[in-house]
């Protein structure tokens, strides 16, 4: 198995104008993938899925997180859990689609049942026919393993290692940078969830979303009204990167109508729209009217999938009057991000090249990308 030599990280975790970027192995090579599920996802809080899909009490989704079979549960008191999907018994699936339970989680396979909260309930026939009780069966330390969660902005994201700090100290720069959004959002319905399978590395679309060096080519008409002299550098080391406008002003419709902005909002907003890079695998766009999340679900080493959700502030905007707004503005996002595939499918390929070196940063404009690779490295120098 091929191990990361910490040497070649050293360039990586240099201020950024002497930086190089992550070593090729990090893209194309195989046993690198499986140690980063390890040290970046697993060690850390990563996104799994969103709450708005296990909307009610017994609602359950089973969720592939990198190769780990686990299982979303809202309980009866409307929290979302999350529990390794696997029978205590002989390591059955326990949910293999997503359904409203009746009442108990039961393995298919002999019956073993639990409750929502995790525990176990049923045993049958454990102690022989007719038995259901056997002294060595002991329920109360044989429930389902529940694996640490948290949901934020409608995304639940779990720590698999549970040594990560509480979710609240993890995010707390992020937390407090948007406070203001800190309300109620409202789904936008069937247009406004969509995916995207690209054929890339999942870092290259975290990296490519964080900077905005590249809109005046890859983004002529985004660019058009908000231009690469109208952004700016979001910073914060060890937990996220980005870029956000002073230019934020969206035509939808013929005009007349718009959406509600978030009440309360300090004049930044009026115009100001953020993009952010939460590390590893969320990327978060807010604006004064909605906002977005695009959960990346690496599928393989040079796989990816691109789970987009956008929100809006108002409940009465997810009704049928604003459906035309909605599937505009669904589609303007999609079509922005649709714009990006060639560009990260293209340094995927172009990773495979024996002698590249990681590439050179631009000191002004590349500062979020290497804030990232610096983070991605660090998560290996540190467990050395």
């Amino acid at each position: 198995m091929t191990v990361v030599d910490l040497n070649l990280l050293r360039p990586v975790l240099q201020p950024v104008a002497g930086a190089r970027g992550l070593p090729n192995q990090f893209y194309v090579d195989q046993d690198t993938f499986e140690q980063e599920k390890q040290q970046v996802f697993f060690a850390n809080w990563a996104a799994i899925g969103f709450a708005k899909d296990i909307p009610e009490p017994a609602d359950a989704r089973p969720v592939d997180f990198l190769g780990q079979p686990l299982l979303a549960v809202r309980d009866k008191e409307g929290q979302v859990r999350v529990f390794q999907n696997t029978c205590r018994h002989r390591g059955m699936i326990l949910v293999d689609e997503a359904i409203r339970l009746r009442g108990m989680i039961r393995c298919k396979y002999h019956s073993w049942c639990y409750a929502l909260n995790g525990e176990l309930r049923s045993t049958p026939h454990v102690g022989g026919p007719g038995n259901n009780l056997h002294d060595d069966i002991d329920r109360a330390t044989l429930g389902l393993i529940e694996v640490r969660s948290h949901v934020w902005r409608d995304i639940i994201f779990v720590n698999m290692s549970g040594a990560a700090p509480d979710f609240e100290n993890y995010a707390a720069d992020l937390i407090e940078r948007w406070k203001e959004f800190d309300r109620p959002i409202f789904h936008g319905g069937a247009d406004s969830s969509f995916k995207l399978e690209v054929a890339t590395n999942w870092k290259l679309a975290v990296e490519n979303y964080c900077e905005s060096y590249h809109l005046p080519w890859i983004h002529p008409g985004l660019n058009a009204y908000s231009k690469l002299e109208d952004h700016y550098h979001i910073i914060e080391p060890g937990r996220f990167s980005g870029q956000g406008t002073n230019v934020y002003n969206p035509s939808l419709g013929d005009g007349s109508r718009s959406f509600r902005n978030f009440n309360g909002l300090s004049d930044k907003w009026n115009e100001a729209a953020e993009y952010i890079s939460f590390f590893p695998n969320v990327l978060f766009g807010v604006h004064r009217d909605h906002v977005y999340a695009i959960l990346l679900e690496p599928t393989g080493l040079g796989t990816t999938v691109e789970h987009i959700e956008i929100y809006y502030a108002d409940e009465d905007m997810t009704g049928p009057d604003y459906a035309d707004l909605r599937a505009e503005n669904a589609k303007l996002w999609k079509g922005i991000f649709i714009e990006d595939i060639g560009v990260v499918e293209g340094m995927q390929k172009g990773r495979h090249g024996m002698r590249f070196d990681g590439g050179k940063f631009s000191p002004v404009m590349d500062e979020p990308t290497h804030t990232f690779h610096h983070w991605v490295a660090s998560q290996f120098a540190e467990d050395s």
